[in-house]
């Protein structure tokens, strides 16, 4: 294919720990350029082209509209007398905030709540997005958070709750937490940086975070510094405040380290007082869950890879670091995920969400400890995406879902134990029954779980067309939820495949371990052994008509195999992808992935990084798989320079007839927020790609027998 021509700048060399890297497309890495525009253009109206004959790609956004053509409700939220909910309605691009106060100690009814937040008003093409949001402890303000065009910077301003009126409020440069307003409801505190220089403001890198309070009513430059560490610049802190506003807990985050610290502070008079170290070793990962008088309850991995519940009693000075702790949910064969303090004073609960060979498991328990339990029945083998109780309510809500179920809102009583379903969405009468099986697929000393969704008619053949899709990294675990992309998938006659690889958090601390720093090639392996299982043993497909597919450090793992062994797949999506391993800390928040990845600054870790890099990886001449890269230009967390990198690369080193192209949404970043428009056309051209090099004839699969 004769591709948009790309200048290579071979004289730019970096010699690192004595070998010398040619990076002949770092100038793409400057987005904001009029070179990079012109490139971007071309790129996508190459990109658009080769789509255009496409079969399928009409069908498939037909499809994913009318999958996505559901409403969903949240799990609610409470503060004082006001409750507040998420509504998605149908097609809209963005997600509405609702809100109620019913009558004192009753629980709102559907029809108590009115919409207070659409920010569907704000943006034409649906770009704004809200991204993060907390009312006050009186209910009657609500700090509101969008991000613009995918970014992660947030905007924040105040809505008065009973006008639905904005003050004039505004709070800029703040991002990766939520805000924690002061207990009296007079001003909040939020995390902030430094102003970027004009031009940087999506590649300069995110350190020297300040924890920062803003009153109601004053200038943002009137906002006070409250906690901050100027000899620890990737130091990032999370507040919250006890329910009872007496103590301020600050998390204390560096990147994605798995471990983390804790600080401690106290409201009086109106005041914060300097906050002093509470956990500060930074040997294991502390939650706060909450307090009940002097005892502060976490969620940790400290001495338990999967994770224990412990109460901690506050010490009259000093800190909390080796001092005799409380187990109150010992640690078990599942991994703890996460787990709420619930419950009115006297009848507290805490209610814990576990993952059990990568499926939610809900138990409640008494915060004294001890072995009574109780589970909650789920009603169906899928997971839990969020569930929130607080401490004045019995009433604990969740989200449920599984790979062919929308998600449903559930409540759970902590007083008689039954769980009532809130909302459902309505059933799509078209859609073919759907089943799921577990599998596991031996990866050296690893079980690796596989879910195998299909069709219920579609049998292994060997000639079924495949997607794989996998994250494997940190701890973040893949399990079943559901996907209008994935079920417009099988639903014409393909199987799709989910692999829970080392790396993720499917089985605690040590399944992390085993897939990060010097373990990272394991994830790779875990990839190539389930690849090779769907196109041997099992009997499900062959290696052309397998794709792979996955973002983020999903994206990573696609880019890696495809490097490894291109003969395994007929076509690959590599999607927002970390594929310069060499200078992925030097942009944004890059340099807090170093507790998965490692640094090229380190002799031995530039070895490791060097090895499985993607875009250093590729080899001229090479047949690889036909393959279609994804970003966003407005990508702040993966900055878009690692894809437009890449993607140049293979089009470059490309030896076999395989198109290599690359697909940009304009006014789009990493994923979160973006419009359901434009994650439909997205969705349907990767759809639509994979369908025409795996051989999944759409048109004949309109019609199957379960429909």
């Amino acid at each position: 294919m004769t591709y948009p021509q790309t200048r290579a700048d071979s004289d730019v060399v970096d010699v690192l720990h004595g070998v010398s890297i040619c990076d002949p497309y770092r100038w793409l890495e400057d987005g904001s350029s009029s070179e990079v525009r012109d490139w971007i253009t071309r790129q996508n109206e190459f990109t658009d082209a080769a789509l255009a004959d496409r079969p399928g790609r009409d069908e498939f956004r037909t499809r994913l509209a009318a999958l996505k053509n559901h409403d969903s409700q949240g799990a609610p939220r409470r503060q004082g007398g006001t409750w507040l909910q998420l509504r998605q309605e149908g097609l809209a691009n963005q997600p509405v905030l609702w809100v109620a106060t019913p009558e004192p100690g009753q629980v709102p009814s559907a029809g108590d709540y009115r919409p207070l937040l659409d920010v569907n008003a704000l943006s034409k093409e649906g770009t704004l997005a809200l991204s993060e949001y907390a009312l006050s402890p009186d209910g009657r303000h609500l700090a509101w958070a969008v991000s613009d065009s995918g970014s992660d910077w947030n905007v924040w301003r105040v809505r008065d709750v009973a006008s639905g009126e904005d003050s004039d409020d505004v709070v800029r440069w703040s991002k990766f937490e939520n805000v924690a307003w002061l207990p009296d409801s007079s001003g909040f505190l939020y995390v902030a940086y430094d102003e970027p220089k004009e031009g940087q403001e999506f590649t300069a890198e995110s350190t020297r975070q300040k924890l920062k309070l803003h009153r109601l009513g004053d200038s943002t430059a009137n906002d006070t510094v409250v906690f901050e560490q100027e000899d620890q610049p990737t130091w990032g802190f999370g507040p919250e405040f006890t329910h009872d506003g007496r103590r301020l807990i600050i998390r204390i985050w560096e990147g994605t380290h798995p471990e983390n610290r804790i600080f401690l502070s106290s409201f009086v008079d109106g005041r914060i007082e300097t906050p002093r170290p509470f956990l500060q070793q930074a040997d294991a990962a502390y939650e706060f869950l909450g307090g009940i008088e002097d005892e502060l309850y976490f969620r940790t991995n400290k001495d338990a890879p999967n994770g224990r519940i412990v109460a901690i009693s506050v010490p009259a000075e000093g800190t909390a670091d080796g001092s005799a702790w409380r187990d109150v949910v010992s640690e078990s064969d599942d991994r703890i995920e996460k787990a709420v303090l619930a419950g009115p004073e006297g009848a507290e609960r805490i209610v814990v969400h576990s993952w059990h060979h990568a499926t939610s498991r809900l138990t409640v328990h008494l915060p004294t400890g001890g072995d009574d339990v109780s589970v909650v029945e789920l009603p169906i083998l899928g997971s839990i995406l969020d569930f929130r109780g607080s401490r004045r309510d019995q009433l604990v809500f969740f989200e449920l879902t599984g790979f062919s179920n929308p998600v449903e809102l559930h409540s759970h009583d902590l007083q008689t134990g039954e769980t009532t379903r809130v909302f459902r969405p309505q059933e799509d009468p078209a859609r073919p029954e759907i089943i799921t099986e577990q599998v596991f697929v031996q990866s050296g000393q690893a079980r690796v779980p596989v879910f195998l969704v299909r069709r219920k008619d579609v049998e292994p053949n060997g000639a079924v067309p495949t997607i794989l899709h996998g994250y494997g990294g940190f701890d973040i675990s893949i399990t079943p939820s559901y996907s209008a992309e994935r079920l417009a998938w099988v639903e014409k006659g393909g199987l799709y495949a989910v692999a829970c690889l080392r790396g993720g958090g499917e089985y605690g601390q040590s399944w992390h371990d085993a897939g990060r720093l010097a373990n990272k090639q394991n994830v790779f392996d875990d990839a190539i052994a389930v690849a090779t299982w769907l196109t041997s043993e099992s009997g499900w497909t062959t290696p052309k008509q397998l794709g792979m597919q996955g973002r983020s450090n999903g994206g990573l793992l696609v880019g890696a195999v495809m490097t490894q062994r291109p003969d395994l797949f007929g076509s690959c999506a590599p999607e927002v992808g970390v594929m310069d391993m060499l200078r992925f800390h030097l942009f944004t928040i890059g340099w807090g992935w170093v507790s998965d990845y490692g640094c090229a600054d380190d002799p031995e870790q530039f070895r490791w990084l060097l090895s499985y890099s993607p875009l250093h990886n590729l080899m001229t001449g090479t047949h690889y798989p036909p393959t279609m890269v994804t970003t966003g230009d407005h990508d702040d967390r993966v900055v878009p320079g690692h894809s437009f990198k890449f993607a140049a690369a293979l089009q470059a080193a490309q030896g076999g007839d395989g198109p290599a192209l690359i697909r940009i949404d304009v006014a789009a970043g990493h994923g979160a927020g973006k419009p359901t428009s434009k994650w439909i056309e997205e969705r349907a051209d990767v759809l639509a790609f994979h369908a025409h090099h795996l051989g999944l004839d759409v048109a004949a699969n309109n019609e199957h027998p379960n429909r």
